[in-house]
């Protein structure tokens, strides 16, 4: 699957992460997992390296007294945590990655999150939408370049990982390098992780150059204005519902639209030129209501 089936879901996770860990500690993952911390040697023990990986992981996620005990089966899916009160957790990985170690750090990235958004209370009612959630936390937090990067196409030897499709994984990863100055295309291997990388950023890109942003496009703003003034006519109908912004009264005219950062509804005045602040993510925007 490829394209953007999940983006109403996934940007609804980015605001549910904002709203559960406040702007102060999304800042604090400032810093990816680095690619040296995910790799495995050559020589390298498949079980102590597994536990190294893992220990990774828990560091990351900061989460406190998390021993991950971590073997393999064979199963259908690439992993299965257990998700217990602790402090203990039981990891299982699919057999095929004592053969691709490269990917078992995707795998514990992905695992690890879950018992992350277990101890922090966070879910999305449905197993589908809770996994869209997972995937889209461990990119954001700085795991989740790993996870597209394990998406190859070569013959058999082709795979995905997670449930969001690359192109969504892209997507996730660019706003989390807008947000933080980070530039993740450096470390992936894999051809095609880097052009759904590339797909997503310019999708992420759209996102920052929609009205009423002062950044919006020509053809945008003019859409916007004849929006605008269809707003101020009694019964009119508002935009259209891929325009992301909506106008209310009554009263002086307001639009709502979201922060293009977090996607938290942000609320101003039809007053022209504005400077407005996200209240969850604290991003500066600026606008032209």
């Amino acid at each position: 699957m490829h394209g953007y089936p999940h983006l109403e879901t996934v940007r609804s996770a980015v605001t549910a992460l904002y709203k559960r860990l406040s702007y102060d500690t999304v800042r604090t993952f400032d810093m990816a997992v680095p690619p040296v911390d995910a790799a495995f040697a050559a020589q390298e023990d498949l079980h102590l390296g597994v536990q190294r990986v893992a220990r990774t992981m828990v560091a990351h996620l900061r989460l406190p007294d998390a021993r991950m005990i971590v073997s393999f089966r064979t199963m259908r899916h690439a992993a299965h945590v257990e998700l217990t009160a602790g402090p203990e957790y039981f990891i299982e990985l699919n057999d095929r990655f004592r053969d691709h170690r490269e990917d078992i750090a995707a795998a514990l990235a992905h695992e690890v999150m879950h018992i992350y958004l277990h101890r922090l209370g966070l879910s999305f009612p449905g197993t589908h939408a809770n996994e869209i959630l997972t995937d889209t936390a461990t990119a954001y937090l700085g795991a989740g370049w790993l996870l597209l990067d394990a998406y190859r196409e070569h013959g058999t030897a082709s795979q995905k990982l997670g449930y969001l499709t690359p192109e969504e994984f892209g997507y996730v990863l660019a706003k989390r390098a807008l947000f933080f100055g980070e530039d993740p295309a450096p470390w992936f291997t894999s051809p095609q992780a880097y052009d759904a990388y590339r797909a997503g950023r310019l999708r992420a890109l759209r996102d920052i150059r929609q009205p009423p942003l002062a950044a919006a496009g020509r053809s945008e703003r003019r859409r916007y204005a004849k929006d605008r003034r269809a707003a101020r006519v009694p019964r009119a109908s508002g935009p259209p519902p891929d325009a992301g912004y909506v106008f209310d009264g009554p009263g002086p005219l307001r639009v709502t639209f979201p922060c293009p950062v977090c996607h938290q509804r942000v609320r101003l005045p039809v007053r022209g030129p504005v400077r407005a602040r996200c209240a969850l993510c604290r991003t500066e925007l600026e606008c032209d209501t």
